[in-house]
């Protein structure tokens, strides 16, 4: 059973830094997909950024170039380094584990981006 655990959300201010953290209970070297979502209140969720078993990464359009997503697969843990945050980016923050025939997601983390 594969368990995906994020952390590092909290309350920030406009401006500042946050580092999200996603650790896989598997080895995640062979998952084909990796990647954070994110649900508003009253929003769907929606793709934040994405990056492939060979290091191909997808952004949002809303994200690009103040958000890097990265891959340790010597620790098992998927990253989301989130720069010159917006009261915009406040969501609950979803590691998603793309295997194929299975698909996994973390319990969320809540990022909080005051003004």
């Amino acid at each position: 059973q594969v368990q995906l655990v994020e952390s590092g959300g909290g309350l920030v201010q406009a401006g500042g830094s946050l580092r999200l953290s996603c650790t896989a209970s598997i080895n995640i070297f062979s998952i084909n997909y990796m990647a954070w979502y994110r649900q508003a209140p009253g929003k769907q969720r929606e793709l934040v950024a994405r990056i492939s078993s060979g290091g191909r990464i997808n952004y949002a359009d809303s994200v690009k170039g103040r958000f890097t997503i990265s891959r340790d697969n010597a620790m098992n843990t998927l990253l989301l380094q989130m720069n010159s945050l917006e009261p915009e980016d406040t969501a609950v923050y979803y590691c998603n584990a793309d295997m194929g025939m299975i698909n996994r997601w973390g319990q969320g983390t809540q990022v909080t981006v005051s003004l």
